[in-house]
């Protein structure tokens, strides 16, 4: 468990670092990286995760995957805490260090809703609705793992990023939203990108249990 949740830890800090940092850059350059470049690094840098750590922890990197993971049975209960503590951890740890190199940033690469918190939270249930029932579905047990699992998975974070960032930051995983939010203190909206997130995935476990066997999400 404790080599788990190390993984746990960098994979999500890894995740949280490299997006957070291309919004920050993006910002600080006038634009250089764009909104389709970061997505881009959103979707590679899940992918990389996915394939670096997945056989050793599943590389959830995402509290709502975790618990989505949960309640499918393909996850053990006791586990749950640990893993989330580690992914939060990893997400502050990383948020630190982008408040290190790059201390003018107001928002630290912070997710907040363009319009308005309700419309934002209807697109992050939908998003990580979208997300889960994809990685359900090429999961091997509660891991995320396989040629298949990172394309697939990696390739739908990058595209829900492409057309839903601009409006609610597409978010879809609790700790890459505290990581920044703590650090930046940013903090009205956060409890929208704590609970969609978390409803949506779970959705997703409900609907598999509609569409595929009892094996799939028992």
């Amino acid at each position: 468990m404790l080599k788990k949740c190390i993984a746990e830890y960098i994979g999500t800090f890894i995740l949280v670092f490299a997006g957070t940092s291309a919004i920050v850059v993006n910002d600080l350059s006038g634009g250089t990286i764009t909104h389709v470049g970061i997505a881009m690094v959103f979707g590679l840098v899940v992918t990389s995760v996915i394939y670096t750590i997945g056989d050793i922890s599943g590389a959830h990197i995402n509290p709502a995957v975790t618990i989505a993971f949960w309640y499918a049975n393909r996850f053990p209960g006791e586990a749950v805490l640990p893993y989330i503590t580690s992914q939060v951890l990893g997400a502050l740890s990383a948020s630190i260090l982008v408040y290190a190199l790059f201390l003018t940033h107001d928002t630290l690469g912070s997710t907040v809703p363009s319009g308005s918190s309700s419309q934002s939270f209807i697109l992050e249930v939908v998003l990580t609705f979208i997300l889960m029932l994809t990685i359900i579905n090429v999961a091997t047990g509660a891991k995320e793992k396989g040629i298949i699992a990172g394309v697939a998975i990696g390739s739908v974070v990058g595209l829900l990023a492409l057309f839903a960032g601009p409006i609610s930051g597409a978010s879809m995983n609790p700790a890459r939203s505290i990581g920044p939010a703590l650090i930046s203190g940013h903090l009205n909206e956060l409890w929208l990108y704590i609970a969609a997130p978390i409803i949506g995935a779970c959705l997703a476990i409900i609907c598999c249990r509609c569409i595929r066997e009892k094996e799939c999400c028992r």
